[in-house]
């Protein structure tokens, strides 16, 4: 079913897509946006099985890591951010100036080139996704957990008659519901990029006989659990709608910040691989002398290193200098 897949089904459904919203800047009714919205979905999820079938069919070269894959993964980020729009701000034109982008990259993506980077090169453009991500996200669950904070102690006081003390005055509930719910859906989005860079960026170092993460690790599960739980979350605020009017979006926020703790903790203190204090740093590069030995054997001249351990020891040298 994956091969049957192409750009152009993702394509002509978010030109389907974009031709009704066109339309509707001559027609007052209701029922093309729930077409339109159909035909984006639709597109989504064949982007979305095109951009897996991608990154399975990688064999042992980098996968997602050429420009090709990059102008698509640009295209699916910003389809990601026009459903936000979307549930956000329903009736806005959103379409209009968004799908043409899409487009732009999903056809200038046909002109890129499909060989994937080097894998030194591709490790670092995804390790920079995955940290910038991760950061992102952390910041958006820690602004929800103030705002709701906020929400429920403004709520109290309002429950029990109490008037605001002079150092105490908070925002009016209706701005920290939006809060609330716009940082559910940016915690889910930015976590979501960050777990899936981090996937692939684990797969590039697999594939490199590099030292890589194990797929059971804590970290990978208690992230994994985070992402699960945001996007119930978010699913949850967005198909029922009194939860955007009550305190239950200021539990969701309270309740993904404790999912944040315990995975923080887990990154900080649990038994994992993750990170050069549990076994990063000099003893994970020690693991993988032997095979960076043979590779810089292969790549200099003759003569120039005598012996694996030769290597070895210089590639150590190097990187305990260029980490001091």
């Amino acid at each position: 079913m994956l091969d049957g897949i192409s750009t152009t089904c993702f394509a002509a459904s978010y030109t389907v897509a974009l031709g009704i919203e066109l339309g509707r800047l001559f027609s007052y009714a209701t029922w093309p946006r729930k077409l339109k919205v159909g035909c984006a979905a639709a597109g989504m999820v064949a982007h979305t099985l095109y951009i897996a079938s991608r990154a399975t069919a990688a064999g042992n070269t980098s996968p997602l890591s050429s420009p090709y894959d990059w102008y698509l993964l640009s295209a699916w980020t910003l389809m990601a951010i026009y459903f936000y729009f979307e549930v956000q701000y329903g009736r806005a034109a959103v379409a209009l100036f968004l799908l043409p982008l899409v487009l732009g990259l999903i056809g200038a993506a046909q002109f890129a080139d499909t060989e994937p980077f080097a894998p030194l090169r591709a490790s670092r453009g995804w390790g920079n996704i995955h940290g910038t991500s991760l950061l992102f996200g952390t910041v958006s669950v820690l602004i929800g957990f103030v705002a709701g904070l906020m929400y429920l102690l403004q709520s109290y006081q309002l429950k029990h008659k109490m008037l605001p003390t002079e150092g105490l005055r908070l925002p009016n509930l209706e701005r920290l519901g939006t809060i609330n719910s716009r940082s559910i859906a940016w915690s889910v989005l930015f976590i979501g990029i960050g777990f899936g860079s981090g996937v692939v960026l684990n797969l590039i170092k697999h594939q490199q006989d590099d030292a890589y993460l194990p797929w059971n690790d804590p970290v990978v599960l208690s992230f994994a659990g985070m992402f699960l739980w945001l996007l119930i979350a978010n699913i949850f605020n967005w198909a029922y709608r009194p939860v955007r009017l009550g305190k239950k979006v200021a539990y969701l926020t309270v309740a993904s910040f404790l999912f944040l703790v315990v995975s923080m903790a887990v990154l900080l203190f649990g038994p994992t691989e993750h990170g050069a204090r549990h076994g990063g740093g000099e003893a994970a590069l020690e693991a993988t002398l032997p095979n960076r030995a043979s590779h810089v054997q292969r790549l200099l001249p003759a003569g120039d290193v005598e012996t694996p351990d030769d290597a070895s020891r210089a590639i150590l040298a190097l990187a305990i200098w260029g980490n001091s």
